[in-house]
């Protein structure tokens, strides 16, 4: 399939969903950044084709040659990527799905709304376009009413509360590696037996051990969490 990750509102996770949700299950499907200022999947060590908003024509040429890709749009380039996408009849129809991340800030709900309205506003069936809960802390009905209780009221968008990704340090300290959870768990170093055998007095050595086990520690539990938040969005 082919997914858009967008949102008007920037900060909310969207190249954290591109790269660790979406990319492993999503048979090494090419991701295409487009973003001018921000992170993107490359700084994660992952394969990407980075364009600006005004290339579309040149994305919506590759998207025709594909089975699977995955378009990230960065914030400070989703109205170009939407003003474009307009001037290609039907281009919309090129994508599978438009996930939405959003986190639970005022701001971040207003701007999620504000995106699915400008997706109706295209064209796009309301069941293509699915609501990504990020960076949740405990209860999605708790923490995102407003986006719920739009879904519900508007019929533009799908929101699974199921469909969420959960608070954790892991994803930091991959950016800080430059790395990913499929590269973590792909790796199949013995750091306890690396940290036995370690010199005691080589602490900067010790300290990468240990980051290494313990980045690997918590990766499998959140891998499984992702594996069900997948599920549910595509559901």
């Amino acid at each position: 399939m082919k997914v858009a990750v967008l949102n008007y509102t920037g900060s909310v996770g969207k190249t954290v969903v591109a790269s660790h949700l979406l990319a492993p299950r999503m048979n090494g499907a090419q991701i295409f950044a487009v973003e001018s200022t921000n992170e993107t999947g490359a700084d994660l060590g992952l394969n990407v084709d980075q364009l600006r908003g005004e290339h579309f024509g040149r994305l919506f040429r590759e998207l025709l040659t594909r089975d699977d890709a995955i378009v990230d749009v960065g914030a400070s380039n989703i109205e170009d990527f939407l003003t474009h996408m307009m001037r290609y009849e039907g281009a919309h129809e090129e994508m599978s799905y438009f996930v939405l991340p959003v986190i639970n800030t005022g701001k971040a709900q207003r701007e999620t709304i504000k995106t699915v309205a400008a997706l109706a506003e295209l064209g796009v069936d309301p069941d293509r376009v699915r609501i990504l809960f990020n960076r949740v802390a405990s209860s999605v009905e708790e923490e995102f009413p407003s986006i719920l209780a739009y879904a519900a009221k508007s019929g533009e968008v799908q929101a699974n509360p199921q469909a969420a990704v959960y608070e954790n340090e892991v994803f930091e300290l991959l950016a800080d590696q430059r790395t990913t959870i499929a590269d973590v768990l792909a790796d199949q170093t013995d750091y306890r037996a690396l940290l036995r055998s370690a010199d005691p007095d080589d602490h900067a050595r010790i300290s990468q051990l240990s980051n290494r086990h313990a980045l690997r520690a918590l990766a499998k539990p959140v891998d499984r969490q992702m594996n069900a938040a997948f599920a549910a969005l595509f559901s």
